[in-house]
């Protein structure tokens, strides 16, 4: 039997039993609408697949026997290209029994990443005036990039590459802290001073990127670095493309290691009209609907990224951060997670 099809015959059978969020198109369906998959796959659905067999096998033997543990060519890169149209997919995978275990421990395992909020979206203790002094979550970015020794801007970002990305640039990619940086693909990226690297996080907050910052495994296996611990990830995310729009996909054992702000919270107030902006591919985790007329958001989804709030045309949505000191006790917990010296 080849080895995709022993990975997936064994586990993704029964829609019903594996927790998938919603129907796969009814072309991959077996007739007993049962099966997601039956024998006339589609020919880029069996390459797809074959892509993933690959990719785990290197994930295995870099995990177990520490095979591979080099910077990555750009062929895998190019392979992780053509895997990534089907990153939903696969979070849904992490909702399947035994086999999302085997995913949590493999890619996922020891993850923290926190998402930050604009500064700009931000209301301190329900005040809109912020002086020189307040503590913004930006500050926890630029606190981790002076303190790391190597600093490594992408050249690309591999979401937004991956799907063709036509709303935020691709260029703006991932910034890397800590001494793993040293290991990665010179193709794939440089190593930048601490200016550049500040200069860069702030253009990706200007093109409406999102940042999520810690420690994220997945990076030092595709990237093949490590150790893991000397490795901080700052994603700058946009909705349609990146990685964090699967968490809503995801079993909650891993969605639940990506994490809101402290401290932080989106509120909708009575200006709301329920126009209906704010629903419209704007939330990743689907947090926000209409209600009787009026945008409801559903605190235990929400990232409080900040995007509903900057795109309402009436201001109707407020962020609000009720305790500032919650920046300095980020920055201690990802400073017990990863070493950026």
């Amino acid at each position: 039997m080849r080895l995709h099809s022993l990975i997936f015959s064994k586990y993704v059978f029964i829609s019903g039993k594996v927790g998938l969020a919603r129907p796969l198109p009814e072309s991959k369906f077996h007739p007993s609408k049962r099966f997601i998959f039956d024998n006339k796959v589609k020919k880029r659905d069996q390459i797809d697949l074959k892509i993933l067999s690959i990719i785990l096998v290197i994930i295995f033997l870099q995990l177990y026997f520490g095979c591979f543990s080099m910077a990555r060519p750009l062929w895998f890169v190019e392979l992780l290209k053509k895997l990534f149209r089907t990153r939903h997919f696969l979070a849904r995978l992490t909702k399947v029994p035994i086999l999302g275990s085997m995913m949590k421990m493999m890619i996922f395992e020891g993850d923290h990443l926190v998402c930050l909020p604009k500064d700009h979206l931000i209301q301190i203790n329900q005040s809109v005036e912020v002086d020189e002094n307040t503590v913004l979550p930006s500050q926890v970015v630029e606190y981790f990039i002076k303190k790391a020794k190597y600093r490594w801007i992408m050249n690309f970002c591999i979401c937004r590459e991956s799907n063709k990305c036509k709303d935020y640039p691709r260029e703006l990619g991932c910034l890397f802290l800590g001494e793993a940086v040293l290991g990665i693909n010179p193709k794939l990226g440089r190593l930048v001073s601490r200016e550049e690297a500040i200069e860069h996080v702030k253009k990706c907050r200007e093109a409406g990127l999102v940042h999520f910052i810690g420690k994220n495994k997945l990076d030092s296996i595709w990237l093949g670095i490590g150790p893991e611990e000397k490795l901080l990830t700052i994603c700058s995310c946009c909705p349609c493309c990146c990685i964090s729009g699967g968490l809503k996909y995801m079993s909650s054992q891993i969605a639940d290691m990506y994490s809101k702000l402290g401290g932080i919270e989106v509120k909708v107030t009575d200006l709301c009209v329920g126009c209906g902006t704010c629903t419209k591919n704007v939330c990743f985790m689907d947090a926000i609907q209409l209600i009787d007329n009026k945008a409801v958001i559903n605190s235990k989804k929400c990232m409080g990224c900040g995007r509903c709030v900057d795109i309402c045309p009436r201001k109707a949505i407020q962020l609000t951060m009720h305790d500032p000191s919650i920046i300095q006790k980020t920055i201690n917990n990802l400073s017990k997670r990863v070493s950026v010296t």
